[in-house]
């Protein structure tokens, strides 16, 4: 008997499908380099090169498989992790656009907002912005210079954007947003090097089981 197929098993198989072709063209980009200038590195300077970035980044990238699903939906996800700049952009958008939308995540409706919002985000990523970049191009350097009036407010842009976004669902729900706040703040104070990258599903799990411990008080 011939299983119907739903709209989550396209979007698994198409996903899988482009994810490869992604891999494969971002290890074709090294291999291209090696083969044309005929310089192959020896095992041993990639193992001491993939060490220290590993350690880091592969657990990083499990939690965030794992933290991120939820919120960005099946396309999102296959979307955001294809095109990449997740926590900076990928992901703010999509809670940005569930929310103007007045839709859940895990909901019919989140998938096709966090699909579309996720897949403007990367065209307006690949294709407006290169052509700003280019149009500004004169200017950036003196804009971005350190001596620059201007300097410091790029220095905030991520402050600035992750504050306007979660302010309106820190408000809306504020019992909850307590506990995450006052762990992020304290790892923060002792352990100010660990990146944006992790912080985030850490602030997940810790939001999630501190939801789950006030409903079961009646707190919430």
């Amino acid at each position: 008997m011939n299983k119907t197929r739903t709209y989550n098993d396209s979007v698994h198989t198409f996903g899988s499908l482009w994810s490869v072709a992604v891999l494969l063209v971002l290890m074709a980009v090294p291999l291209v380099f090696c083969i044309r200038y005929g310089a192959w590195p020896t095992l041993s300077a990639v193992w001491t090169g993939l060490v220290p970035v590993a350690v880091i980044c592969y657990p990083t990238a499990i939690i965030e498989i794992v933290a991120y699903t939820p919120l960005l939906g099946t396309g999102g996800m296959y979307l955001s992790f294809a095109t990449g700049n997740i926590s900076n952009l990928k992901l703010p958008c999509a809670l940005a656009a569930m929310d103007t939308a007045g839709v859940k995540s895990n909901s019919e409706e989140g998938e096709v907002i966090t699909t579309i919002a996720v897949a403007t985000s990367a065209i307006v990523t690949t294709v407006i912005m290169a052509v700003f970049v280019l149009a500004l191009r004169p200017f950036i350097p003196k804009l971005t210079d350190p001596a620059s009036v201007l300097a410091p407010a790029f220095r905030q842009v991520m402050p600035a954007l992750f504050g306007a976004l979660g302010a309106s669902y820190f408000s809306k729900h504020w019992r909850i947003s307590i506990l995450p706040i006052v762990a992020l703040t304290l790892i923060v104070m002792f352990a100010g090097s660990i990146g944006t990258g992790v912080l985030i599903p850490i602030g997940v799990v810790i939001a999630i089981l501190g939801a789950f411990a006030f409903y079961k008080l009646g707190w919430i």
